[in-house]
């Protein structure tokens, strides 16, 4: 047997021992638990892509006790080596809260890699953390997978929809645990949520709405020409199965957000509610998906609109709203980011608070109130609440996924969920670009009224890549 296949052992092994032991005799809770077992044993982890995001998620990994970070991956050298000195002056200018400050104190050694197919033949990692570029995500996770690697891939799972029916495909044929990056699953707010609204808590929700705003007028991103990338930035490796383009100094490391092949709105922020959207509706996927939208004030070189609204409706008798304002301010939303009206009341959540607001009789009926107001809110003095899940939900995510690397039981954000909440941002992107009401049928993934939509469900990769 190999060294790997030994550790991965030991790590479950050691993990179901040590809560036989002593269940029954501790009153310590199953999520302590799961901290606790295989903790000789540390889970060694690899990091692909280690700017912005990525570096969040590392020192997150490394506050994990039965964490080691055994390696780390990018195309950008001073990411790579942690130095932020050596980062291109443009960059730390143009963007400097985007700019890790790196500098991190290893206590073991780091391996380090610019080519992660070179990662993954590392038999000693145990996992891999994958924050790249979304057009990236499919390739490096089916790698991954294929290689042996638990994963952790942040969100948007995929760029198109037929990678994320890929990505799934994959994780069904293998035996890797694997958790998407849709934080708010990790939320003990919103679990409690899930399980309370197809329950009733508010009625029949037939309405629910949620927005991203950010005034980006009148510059946004700025103009400007190709010309060379940084003489330490492999920029062919970054562009990876996206047709060739010269480099551009407001497209990569961060800005890519703004260019339609790599990134979009819709995907960035708004899958975070469209996958809660989905979640507390109890909903698969809708059956029918209008976007209107363009660039409409923002004078810059995105290829995405600085305004959209995306309407779904649902089979069961529910419409949702979401809509990415970057030409103005001001949210839609009264308190928190999502608003869900019931027949009974209206909700309105943050990450760890909600309020509930009792509808009010309209014409012809004489009730007074079908439910009582509400409030409810997560107070600790303490970094863990008292079932030891975080308040920080990335946190939260993050130590379920590593549970679940010792239990080798399923995690809260499988890639179906994460494939089927990514699929709805994707929808939203091909319903602008047709300019039609699309249809979906959920068990094919294919639009039933648009074959122009449907050519849109994936893209051809730049040699040599396949998917």
């Amino acid at each position: 047997m190999s060294r790997k296949t030994n550790r991965r052992t030991f790590i479950a092994q050691t993990g179901m021992v040590s809560a036989g032991i002593t269940l029954g005799v501790n009153p310590i809770s199953a999520s302590g638990y799961n901290r606790i077992r295989g903790a000789n044993e540390k889970i060694r982890v690899g990091f692909i892509g280690v700017g912005n995001r990525g570096t969040q998620l590392l020192h997150i990994f490394m506050d994990q006790p039965d964490v080691e970070i055994a390696a780390l991956c990018d195309v950008y050298e001073p990411y790579i080596n942690r130095d932020r000195s050596k980062v291109d002056p443009r960059y730390i200018k143009a963007m400097p809260g985007q700019i890790p400050d790196m500098g991190e104190n290893f206590p073991a050694k780091v391996e380090k890699y610019s080519d992660y197919r070179k990662m993954l033949e590392n038999k000693s990692i145990d996992a891999v953390c994958i924050a790249t570029p979304d057009h990236w995500h499919a390739l490096m996770t089916i790698d991954s997978i294929n290689a042996g690697k638990d994963v952790y891939i942040e969100k948007p799972l995929s760029k198109t929809i037929h990678e994320g029916r890929a990505m799934v495909n994959a994780g069904k044929n293998s035996k890797q645990i694997v958790t998407v990056g849709l934080n708010r699953r990790g939320a003990p707010t919103f679990q409690k949520l899930a399980k309370e609204i197809p329950a009733g808590k508010i009625g029949k929700v037939t309405y629910t709405s949620a927005c991203h705003v950010g005034n980006m007028f009148p510059d946004g991103i700025g103009k400007m020409k190709p010309e060379n990338p940084p003489k330490d930035f492999n920029w062919d490796a970054w562009l990876g199965p996206r047709a060739y383009r010269p480099y551009q100094y407001n497209i990569a490391p961060y800005m890519f957000r703004w260019w339609e092949d790599f990134c979009n709105q819709i995907s960035n922020q708004g899958v975070h509610y469209l996958d809660l959207i989905r979640w507390m509706l109890n909903e698969e996927a809708p059956a029918v998906i209008s976007t209107l939208g363009g660039k409409y004030a923002v004078n810059d070189d995105r290829t995405i609109p600085d305004t959209m609204q995306v309407t779904y409706e649902f089979a069961s008798g529910s419409i949702a709203t979401v809509k990415v304002l970057e030409a103005s301010s001001g949210s839609f939303v009264p308190y928190g980011f999502i608003e869900m009206r019931g027949t009974k009341g209206t909700l309105y959540t943050n990450e760890n608070d909600y309020r509930i607001t009792p509808t009010t009789p309209g014409q012809f009926q004489s009730w007074d109130k079908l439910m009582d107001p509400m409030e409810y809110s997560i107070e600790t003095k303490d970094k863990l609440l008292a079932d030891n899940s975080y308040l920080n939900s990335t946190a939260n995510l993050i130590r379920n996924f590593l549970d679940c690397i010792k239990s080798r039981e399923t995690p809260l954000s499988t890639l179906e969920i994460g494939h089927r909440s990514t699929s709805l941002a994707h929808m939203a992107t091909i319903s602008l670009i047709t300019k039609q009401r699309l249809e979906w049928d959920a068990v094919n993934e294919r639009f039933t009224n648009s074959e122009e939509a449907n050519k849109l469900l994936h893209y051809e990769y730049r040699k040599p890549y396949k998917l």
